[in-house]
């Protein structure tokens, strides 16, 4: 499901609970036929869709009813708003390595309680020159903006995109203690960092704070 269009979805929906024609999808979706048979073509080639009898009716195969069926019913139980998509990549010089490092991400943010995990697709390694990179996707929920500030800095997404709500709020403490998160996250890394460097990478990094903008 992580890797449905918009329209895909929509499909899915519709056919969530029974098999419908092409025109009874139309009908539903108010999208021109070509580009809903590109989209029924696109499914049945990810095997995500069947069709049976005549006239000819679409549906979805087992599994994906299996999984639109878990989704809804984590969503039902879920007690956070915050739906967030992230993508998290990874390399590493041997395969094995990079398996097993995914693995373990997977693991710890599959035991955090301030997230609900609804999907987490796990790309194929590719080599790239000496090393091998992949990439988590997730589809997840996060308790507040502390929360997110966290996974944001712990996990290192290369990408996000927020779901839901359209309109966030925040509590005065729940963007305080966010803040205050930000702050000493920042002052660790920046610790770390001078600490690594020698006096003459101190001085060209201090000008560099300094110089003017072009």
């Amino acid at each position: 499901m992580s890797k449905f269009t918009n329209t895909q979805k929509k499909i899915a929906v519709l056919l969530l609970n029974s098999p419908k024609t092409v025109d009874e999808l139309n009908k539903q979706l108010n999208i021109p036929y070509d580009e809903l048979n590109e989209n029924l073509r696109q499914m049945l080639k990810l095997k995500l869709l069947k069709f049976e009898g005549y006239p000819q009716k679409y549906k979805l195969t087992e599994n994906i009813v299996e999984a639109v069926r878990r989704r809804k019913e984590i969503q039902d139980k879920d007690p956070f708003e915050l739906r967030l998509k992230a993508i998290i990549e990874f390399k590493a010089v041997e395969e094995s390595f990079l398996d097993k490092h995914m693995s373990e991400i997977q693991e710890k943010i599959n035991s955090e309680k301030d997230f609900t995990i609804y999907d987490v697709f796990k790309a194929e390694p590719e080599q790239d020159g000496t090393q091998f990179t992949s990439y988590l996707e997730l589809n997840l929920s996060a308790k507040d903006f502390t929360s997110l500030i966290r996974f944001m800095y712990f996990y290192g997404p290369t990408s996000i995109e927020v779901i839901k709500p359209k309109k966030v709020v925040l509590a005065m403490d729940d963007l305080q203690d966010a803040l205050m998160e930000m702050a000493e996250m920042i002052q660790v890394y920046n610790h770390a960092m001078l600490k690594s460097m020698n006096k003459q990478e101190l001085d060209d990094f201090a000008k560099s704070l300094y110089a003017p903008k072009k």
